[in-house]
């Protein structure tokens, strides 16, 4: 709690760097609602309007940055995945504001979106929609969750001293969600509406 109320004297500036160090990383991080609420806990007189834009910002500005480093450990995709993400990106950019909707419908839930960017630099997905869409997303879920924060809020050092074995299984929940969604045999699933998959070599060291 003394790093929170450390930061919480540069008031929104300092929140909003916070966040986009906790959203470049790709793992063990709690989800960047729950540091907003620890931090709204800590100085009610923030603004939730403002905190809301704020962390929806540095979350994404975050997010653009671990989808740029994700892009690079492409190579190390087997070449059916590799395949398999090109044909949903193409699906995705034929789609008129595909991947505006995908992201927004993704970035209005509270779920961790670190799997969500690693899969988008994987596909080197290029399409600015997707930034704008996971803003606006997220910009709604944050303001949510931060007016019932007073209910569903777990403090941020619960989080780390007791709870952080969670966060480890959510962290892997996560990469299992991104084997399973490269494994999917896409061009199958487009064209003849049935689910199919490919074998599930993510990476080749």
């Amino acid at each position: 709690m003394d790093i929170l109320e450390i930061i919480t004297e540069f008031s929104y500036f300092g929140i909003f760097l916070i966040l986009i160090g906790v959203n470049a990383s790709p793992i063990l991080v709690p989800p960047t609602w729950i540091i907003l609420s620890s931090f709204y806990a800590l100085d009610p007189s923030l603004n939730l309007m403002t905190l809301s834009i704020i962390g929806a910002t540095g979350a994404t500005i975050g997010r653009f940055i671990l989808k740029n480093i994700s892009s690079y450990f492409r190579k190390f995709v087997g070449s059916e995945q590799q395949s398999n993400l090109d044909i949903i990106g193409d699906f995705l950019n034929r789609k008129k504001h595909g991947y505006f909707i995908a992201s927004f419908l993704f970035g209005a839930t509270p779920l961790p979106s670190n799997m969500l960017f690693i899969t988008y630099g994987l596909m080197r997905a290029k399409s600015f929609g997707l930034y704008v869409g996971f803003w606006f997303g997220r910009a709604l879920s944050y303001y949510v969750m931060l007016s019932i924060s007073n209910i569903v809020l777990t403090p941020l050092l619960e989080i780390f001293e007791e709870r952080y074995i969670g966060i480890l299984l959510l962290d892997g929940i996560s990469i299992g969600t991104v084997i399973f969604f490269t494994s999917i045999n896409w061009a199958h699933l487009i064209t003849y509406k049935k689910l199919k998959f490919v074998r599930p070599r993510l990476w080749r060291f």
